[in-house]
């Protein structure tokens, strides 16, 4: 349902700067290419439909992204008890355990010399 939303979203704010895009800030854009107040849509529904577009499409993200949260994939829960037990059951290594001494790293015979 997130990657559903966000894909929503994307449309819509694409939508968006298109209709943006066509809008023209002093009123003409789209509708300055009409002369003629006979058509049916004509300058005057034009900036109408215009402006009435891009308030439902922000108010479309607006609305998006305030659900979105709800929609988040969560993690698993892990209890407390079983990250409790795993630490308890945890393996430590005891180096004086296995035999073995990590403070003696060189050989304690001399090498043969090569002649």
């Amino acid at each position: 349902m997130y990657v559903f939303i966000s894909i929503l979203i994307l449309i819509a704010a694409l939508l968006l700067v298109g209709i943006v895009l066509v809008q023209n800030s002093k009123g003409g854009g789209l509708a300055s290419g009409f002369s003629s107040s006979n058509q049916i849509m004509g300058v005057r529904k034009t900036t109408d439909f215009l402006e009435k577009a891009t308030w439902g499409l922000a108010i479309f993200i607006l609305v998006c992204c305030i659900i979105m949260p709800a929609f988040l994939p969560t993690k698993q829960n892990v209890n407390q008890s079983d990250i409790t037990e795993q630490v308890n059951n945890a393996v430590t290594i005891d180096p004086n355990a296995a035999g073995q001494d990590f403070g003696t790293a060189l050989p304690t015979e001399p090498a043969d010399s090569v002649k």
